[in-house]
């Protein structure tokens, strides 16, 4: 009888890890493509960390949470601030403001990475910022993130939960009707 407690217990439990893992991807495969390629969770983005030019403060392969500004906050970053800014239309770049200079259109930033030898060639356009960088970070996580989005990644994290689900639940289908089969041999023959 305590076998069978801790089977369907195990049942439970397996069941439901797979159903949050399944949920969790598709939730953040739908907010990707809503965020417009970035997935976005309360205002936070999150990005991956691709080059060393910020270490030791963070780490090549982290992903960090950065979060999105609107026009006038571009305009009110200060020195010693992170923000992530567009470099070129496809490459976003994250490091520090090391100087704030305000012309009368626009701000300009000068950023530097932590672990770069000198400031950055163009100064960074207010516009051109992104989001700022609110210090929570997770290291390593980056590398399984990049990898998530490659086609190989979504086949892995998105394909494979839902096989495995599938596969536990023709598992579980099949003990079913074991056990049904077992009970059915077992019932005493009508004697009419």
């Amino acid at each position: 009888m305590k076998g069978k407690m801790v089977l369907k217990w195990m049942n439970r439990i397996v069941s439901t890890i797979l159903l949050v893992l399944l949920i969790g991807v598709a939730g953040l495969v739908v907010s990707t493509k809503l965020a417009g390629g970035e997935p976005q969770i309360f205002g936070y983005q999150i990005k991956t960390v691709l080059s060393g030019s910020m270490e030791p403060y963070i780490q090549t392969g982290s992903l960090i949470a950065v979060k999105t500004l609107d026009s006038d906050e571009k305009k009110n970053l200060k020195a010693d601030d992170v923000i992530t800014f567009m470099e070129t239309q496809d490459k976003l770049v994250t490091h520090r403001i090391i100087d704030v200079k305000q012309t009368a259109d626009t701000v300009l930033y000068t950023t530097q990475g932590d672990n770069n030898n000198g400031p950055d060639r163009e100064p960074v356009l207010a516009e051109n910022v992104v989001a700022s960088y609110q210090g929570f970070t997770i290291p390593y996580l980056g590398y399984i993130a990049s990898f998530a989005q490659s086609p190989n990644g979504s086949l892995v994290f998105f394909v494979l939960p839902g096989l495995l689900m599938v596969g536990y639940s023709f598992f579980s289908i099949m003990m079913a009707i074991r056990k049904m089969d077992v009970n059915q041999n077992n019932k005493p023959a009508d004697t009419n």
